[in-house]
């Protein structure tokens, strides 16, 4: 029976995977290029900031060395935050699902490539922070998703709060292919929502729907049997 769901953030809480493409683009554009969209989906989307600097870096393609990366990150994540404040909002049906969360009493984490303190405005913004039992950003692990170090540490958040939970109980509710590699790995069930990727590009999940709102209770538990 499920009693725990560990979120991805970006493109399943909220509507941000546009803003960080748009965010990467104005760092790149001082050095005299730019990702496209199509390349950023299929390439860098799973990516955190670090990782994805690193990576344009190896490929050739940013001319820095990787010791100004911490620099880049900061420079992205103020450009984010102001994006944020005037664009960022919940997906639909976010909010309805987790109202039905909080009142059947799942534990409730996040575990996202995101920064922490990208993550902790948008979920402040929306007022829902209060329902987050644990937070686990870029910040918390040495290597990004697909590894699973990310929701390994968000699960042990969770049983240190109820020594209940664990990976048979919990659910890992993802958006791209690189998260649920990572959910996976970690022994977690995984649900796909369709917000950035069609159905074809997310076969891995256990269950693959096209917003939050539409999933049961009874769907949720099926999925932790």
């Amino acid at each position: 029976m499920l009693k725990a769901i560990i979120f991805d953030f970006d493109g399943v809480i909220t509507d941000s995977e546009i803003l960080h493409f748009r965010t990467f683009n104005e760092v790149l554009a001082t050095f005299g290029f730019q990702i496209s969209k199509p390349n950023y989906y299929q390439h860098y989307l799973g990516l955190t900031d670090k990782d994805c600097f690193q990576t344009l870096i190896d490929e050739g393609r940013l001319p820095v060395e990787k010791s100004h990366v911490p620099e880049l990150v900061d420079q992205k994540k103020e450009i984010f935050q102001r994006l944020a404040e005037t664009e960022g909002a919940l997906i639909e049906g976010v909010r309805p699902f987790l109202e039905m969360l909080v009142a059947h009493q799942v534990l409730l984490g996040v575990c996202s490539g995101a920064l922490l303190a990208e993550i902790e405005y948008v979920l402040n913004e929306a007022n829902i922070r209060r329902h987050f039992t644990t937070l686990v950003a870029a910040d918390h692990v040495c290597i990004g998703k697909p590894h699973p170090e990310g929701y390994r540490l968000a699960l042990a958040h969770l049983h240190e709060f109820d020594g209940r939970i664990n990976a048979s109980n919990t659910l890992a509710i993802e958006d791209a292919r690189w998260g649920l590699a990572a959910a996976r790995a970690a022994g977690l069930r995984t649900l796909a929502v369709t917000n950035s990727y069609p159905e074809d590009q997310l076969s891995m999940a256990d269950s693959i729907v096209d917003r939050l709102d539409a999933v049961t209770m009874d769907d949720l538990h099926q999925l932790c049997q």
